[in-house]
This record gives structure tokens, C-alpha cells and sequence, in this order.
């Protein structure tokens, strides 16, 4: 019962009346506040969280994408040149050239992706010895090589040092000697030849070795790098060279499309739900009417059944006639009762005629 109804009417007037009715008010308003400011709460945070949730999946999606579709971009190994030094020659150093089998496999996967363009460049770290100065240009042969042995591609590139005078090189050994004689700079030089500028690896058969020839006997190396750069073109330049921009625009139109099957799914489930109660009410006044007209079919039978029978009559038969009329008995397992009875109407009507 409201608390209004315990006021007098003359009551209306006073102070407490009027503070009590706007302290129900105020209570009304701030029970109403609180159940409003608690269903937004709520929303926001379904709201959030279904907005994390696609984040997170279109990022997952990117994700996937990029490290299943971008091939690896560089790759290094160190080279390790082996030869024979059991020669009695005094006019050579080595008695073989220098050869070095180098793996394209990492971690028993290929290094290099089907159909991706690749650099391959080799680096060798020379002193600037009298030896290698005196070398000039010699040949450097790669040739790789598939799982059954295989040739695949070879190459053949030519190198030598640069040139510096005499005069320029004791002007620079005077300007480092410091760096020199601290161990923190050396008389060396670095060399890069491209092997292959376009390489592109059959998918039918792949490379797995490839194996590099210094054609000298007389070159000196401090060490050797081999290394292959990735030639990208298309949607892999742009992933490679601006990912910020690709991961931003993958990730959006990820979660555009996201949120569009969400929200289509989300339509079609409010749809189906207001949809149903119609539905179940047009079932059930198909039953009802499939139910009256079946009634009335019975009821229209049965008034058929019963005017044939006003207009037949009682079975009449006469004496004069019994002779005459034979009756016809129905044969069957269904009819035993009704034969039963045509006999018994049959002795009733001759004992009557008697």
C-alpha cells in the first residue's frame, strides 16, 4: 500500500507531507538513476569486450597471414673453404682449390621460398697482403645442387681487390698506426661478389646445397660469409618495406569485416526471435482449424449415415417372399457378427409367419 494513503486530505498542506512526498520522489529518481547507470555499465563493458575480442582476432589473422605468406628476408651463414695440403709442389700454397659446401636448409626447412626472387652474394674478408696484391682477378664458381645430387644453377663471378698505391697505402698505415698497433684496426679489405642477382628456386626441385670454388691456389681469406637477400615486388614490398601502414590497414579491414558478420548474425538472432511467437500462433490456429474441420466431418457423416437410414426403413419381408429372398451373407473375418444376425432375423420372421 503506498504511504500517501495513511495522509489525511487536510494534510496535504504541511511541510512533512511535502517533504515526505519529495523524499519518495528523490528516492524513485535515484533508484531509477542507479538501475539505468548500472545497465549502461553493463553494456559499455559487453561493448568493450566484444570490441577487444575482435581486435584481438583480426590482429591474430594478420598475424597469421603475414608470417605464413612473407618469405624470410635475409640469411647468413659463415662459408668454411676446405683443400689439400699434401702436395710437394714449392710453387703453390695449396695443392687444391678452396671448396666449401654450404647448407641452404635451416632447422630442416628451405631457406629459400618457391617463386620469390632472391640476391645471393658472398663476402670475403682478405688481408691486403703482398700475396693477394700480386693474385689480381681470379674466379669465384657456385653451383647448387638439389636432394638427389642434382645440378640446379651455377655461376661464375670474377673479383680482385682494390687498387691502392704504394704511397697511399704507407700514408694511411702512418694515419692508423695507432688503431694498428692497439689491435682495434687491421690491414684488410672486404669483398662482395654477387653470385646470383635473380635467383629464383624450382618448386620441383628445390636446392638444399650449394657448393662455392675460389678458382686460385694462392688466395689467402680471413673468413667468408654467404648471404641472401630476399628481391620482394608486389604486396611483399609493401609488407616489408612500410609494416606499420600494411599492419594497420590488415588489421581494420580484418575488423570491419569481423564486425559486420557480427552484426549480421547478431540481426538475424533478433529477427529469429521475434519472428517465432507469430510463427507458433499461426501453427497453432492451423491445428484449431484443421481440428473444427475435422469435427464437422464427422458430424457430416454421421448426418449422412443417419438420414440413409430414415429413408431405408425397417427391414420388411414376407412370407411369399421368404422363398424368394435369399439372403446375402458376407463372407470374412470382419463380418462373422453381421451373418449372425441376418440369421436370427430370418428364423424371427418364419416363426412370426407360422
Amino acid at each position: 500500500m503506498n504511504q500517501e494513503s495513511y495522509l489525511r486530505p487536510g494534510d496535504d498542506r504541511e511541510p512533512s507531507v511535502l517533504i515526505g512526498r519529495a523524499l519518495l520522489r528523490l528516492r524513485d529518481a535515484v533508484v531509477m538513476a542507479m538501475s539505468r547507470a548500472r545497465q549502461t555499465v553493463i553494456q559499455t563493458i559487453v561493448v568493450f569486450s566484444m570490441v577487444f575480442l575482435l581486435l584481438w582476432i583480426a590482429a591474430f589473422l594478420y598475424g597469421s597471414f603475414y608470417y605464413s605468406y612473407m618469405p624470410t628476408a635475409a640469411f647468413s651463414t659463415p662459408v668454411h673453404y676446405h683443400y689439400r695440403t699434401d702436395c710437394e709442389s714449392p710453387a703453390s700454397f695449396l695443392c687444391s682449390y678452396p671448396v666449401a659446401n654450404v647448407s641452404l636448409m635451416k632447422n630442416k626447412k628451405h631457406v629459400l621460398t618457391f617463386g620469390q626472387a632472391y640476391r645471393i652474394s658472398l663476402q670475403l674478408e682478405m688481408p691486403d697482403s703482398p700475396s693477394n696484391r700480386e693474385l689480381g682477378m681470379f674466379m669465384i664458381k657456385t653451383v647448387c645442387f638439389s636432394r638427389d645430387g642434382g645440378q640446379v644453377a651455377s655461376s661464375a663471378r670474377s673479383s680482385m681487390l682494390r687498387y691502392r698505391s704504394d704511397l697511399l697505402r704507407h700514408l694511411g698505415t702512418l694515419l692508423f698506426l695507432p688503431a694498428f698497433l692497439s689491435g682495434a684496426a687491421e690491414q684488410k679489405q672486404m669483398l662482395e661478389v654477387e653470385l646470383f642477382s635473380d635467383y629464383t628456386d624450382d618448386p620441383y626441385i628445390p636446392s638444399v646445397t650449394a657448393v662455392i670454388e675460389i678458382l686460385s691456389n694462392k688466395v689467402q681469406i680471413y673468413s667468408s660469409h654467404l648471404y641472401i637477400y630476399a628481391h620482394f615486388t608486389g604486396i611483399r614490398y609493401l609488407l616489408f618495406n612500410f609494416p606499420l601502414l600494411s599492419a594497420l590497414v590488415g588489421v581494420s579491414s580484418n575488423f570491419i569485416f569481423l564486425s559486420l558478420l557480427f552484426l549480421l548474425s547478431y540481426m538475424r538472432l533478433l529477427l529469429s526471435v521475434e519472428w517465432a511467437p507469430t510463427q507458433l500462433r499461426t501453427d497453432g490456429l492451423l491445428s484449431d482449424r484443421e481440428m473444427n474441420m475435422s469435427n464437422n466431418q464427422q458430424e457430416d457423416e454421421k448426418d449422412a449415415v443417419a438420414g440413409a437410414a430414415e429413408l431405408l426403413g425397417p427391414l420388411q419381408i414376407t412370407p411369399t417372399n421368404l422363398s424368394q429372398e435369399k439372403p446375402h451373407l458376407h463372407f470374412g473375418y470382419g463380418t462373422e457378427v453381421h451373418n449372425r444376425e441376418i440369421h436370427g432375423q430370418i428364423e424371427v420372421n418364419e416363426s412370426g409367419a407360422a
